[in-house]
C-alpha cells in the first residue's frame, strides 16, 4: 500500500486480477482459486519455491498454504492490523487457538483478561491446563496483572474492547508493562477489524481477528486471522499453524475479499446507527447502564477517543426488569434476530447468560438483565420502533 494511499483507498483495488498480457483484459476481483496440488514447471521452480517457504516466505509448495485469493486476503489483513505477517485460519476461535498455542511450552503462565471471548476460557480448560500451561484471568489494568505476574508467565492474552460489556483496555500500558516483562502481548481486536482500533500500532504484539464478522460483512462465511508485527513471532505462528494443518476454502477467502470493500461503508453506517440507539434507550427510566465506548456516558469512553479512530455496531445494555419480561421483549422483536455472531447486514439480540460475565470484574453483580445488540444496516427509526414496541408489548404477561 502507497503511503500516501488511504486504507480505504486500498480496500477497494485489494485483490484486483492482473491484465491479461495476451487480451489486456482482467476481471475486478481475483477468481477463487481452489487447488489442493500445486504444480512447477520444473524441479528447478519447486525447490525456488520450498527454499523460500523455508525462510519464512509465502511461497506455496501445496494448496493447504493457499493461492493467490489467500495471498491477497494475508495482505488486507496486514493492511487493516498494520502488521507485517497475516495467518487466515477457519474461524475467530481457531486464530486465537493458533496465536496462544504458537507462543506457549509446557509449564508457562498466561496472564488473561477476564473481559476475555467467553471460549478463550474452554481452549484453557480443555487444551492448556492438559499440556501443564497455567492462566490466570485479572481485572485488565496493569495493577492487577503485575499482583499476577509469576516467573513462568510469557503470555498477556486481551481483547479491548472487552467481550460482551465492551470494556475499552488502556492498551499502551498494557504494552509497556509486557514489554517491561519480556512478555507476549496478544490482543483480540474483532470488535475494530483494524477498521477502527489498531492493537499492533499500540503495542501489541500480535492481533487476532474474527473475519467472520465485519470483514465477511455478510454472515456467510467463517473466518479467523493471526498477524504479526514482528519476524521472529510470525516465524513461530508459521511452524505451528503448518503443523496444526489449518485451511481456509478459496471461496470464504474470496468472499472476504468481497466483503472487506464495503466494511468502511457498514462500520460507518451501523456505527452511526449504534449512537442514535443509545440516545433512544438512555430514555428508558428502566435502562440502567449502556455498554458502548462510543457513547458519550461510557465509562471508558475517554479511552476511545484517545485510541480507537471509528466504532460498530455492537452496544450492551442492562435493565431493572425480571428475566420473564425480558423475555418477553426478546420474542416480541421482530426486526432483531436471536443470534450470537454479530458483523453483518441484520441486527441481532442476545439475552445475555448471566453466568458469561460472571466473571467480569467490570460486571456489577447485581440484578439487572443484560442484553446485547448488533445494530445492522437497517433504517434505525425502524429499530428504535421496533425496539420501543417490543419493549411496550414485554408488559403483557
Amino acid at each position: 500500500m502507497s503511503a500516501k494511499q488511504h486504507l480505504h483507498t486500498f480496500l477497494q483495488h485489494a485483490g484486483q486480477a492482473d491484465f491479461d498480457e495476451r487480451t489486456g483484459a482482467a476481471p475486478v476481483a481475483l477468481p477463487s482459486m481452489r487447488t489442493s496440488t500445486v504444480r512447477f514447471k520444473t524441479l528447478d521452480h519447486l525447490d525456488q519455491a520450498a527454499t523460500d517457504r523455508s525462510a519464512g516466505g509465502r511461497s506455496v509448495v501445496y494448496g493447504r498454504a493457499g493461492m493467490d485469493t489467500h495471498r491477497a486476503l494475508e495482505d488486507v489483513f496486514c493492511a487493516l492490523e498494520a502488521g507485517e505477517r497475516a495467518f487466515l485460519v477457519p474461524s475467530g476461535m481457531a486464530a486465537i487457538t493458533l496465536a496462544v498455542m504458537s507462543v506457549v511450552s509446557q509449564g508457562d503462565h498466561v496472564l488473561a483478561a477476564d473481559c476475555a471471548y467467553g471460549p478463550v476460557r474452554t481452549l484453557d480448560q480443555n487444551v492448556l491446563q492438559r499440556m501443564g500451561i497455567q492462566t490466570t484471568y485479572c481485572e485488565p489494568t496493569v495493577e492487577a496483572f503485575s499482583a499476577a505476574l509469576t516467573p513462568a508467565t510469557k503470555v498477556l492474552y486481551v481483547e479491548s474492547p472487552g467481550s460482551l460489556l465492551m470494556q475499552m483496555l488502556d492498551m499502551p500500558a498494557l504494552a509497556a508493562f509486557a514489554k517491561a516483562h519480556d512478555l507476549i502481548l496478544i490482543a483480540d481486536n474483532t470488535w475494530g477489524s483494524g477498521l477502527s482500533y489498531q492493537p499492533l500500532s499500540l503495542g501489541a504484539d500480535v492481533s487476532v481477528v474474527a473475519g467472520t464478522k465485519y470483514v465477511g460483512g455478510h454472515s456467510d462465511l467463517m473466518l479467523g486471522a493471526v498477524i504479526a508485527k514482528d519476524k521472529a513471532i510470525a516465524d513461530k505462528i508459521d511452524a505451528c499453524n503448518y503443523a496444526l494443518g489449518f485451511s481456509v476454502s478459496a471461496d470464504d477467502a474470496w468472499l472476504a475479499l468481497r466483503g472487506v470493500r464495503t466494511m468502511p461503508l457498514r462500520m460507518r453506517e451501523t456505527a452511526a446507527n449504534a449512537l442514535k440507539v443509545c440516545e433512544a434507550l438512555s430514555q428508558w427510566p428502566e435502562v440502567k447502564t449502556i455498554y458502548h465506548p462510543a457513547w458519550k456516558e461510557d465509562a471508558y469512553h475517554e479511552l476511545w477517543q484517545r485510541d480507537a479512530t471509528g466504532s460498530n455496531g455492537m452496544l450492551s445494555f442492562s435493565l431493572t426488569i425480571d428475566s420473564a419480561r425480558a423475555r418477553r421483549f426478546v420474542n416480541a422483536l421482530t426486526l432483531f434476530g436471536i443470534g450470537f455472531s454479530w458483523g453483518g447486514f441484520e441486527s441481532l439480540v442476545q439475552l445475555v447468560d448471566k453466568n458469561s460475565v460472571a466473571s467480569h470484574s467490570y460486571w456489577g453483580h447485581d440484578n439487572a438483565v443484560l442484553l446485547r445488540l448488533h445494530i445492522g444496516l437497517e433504517n434505525v427509526d425502524d429499530l428504535i420502533a421496533d425496539l420501543t414496541r417490543a419493549f411496550s408489548l414485554s408488559l403483557q404477561k
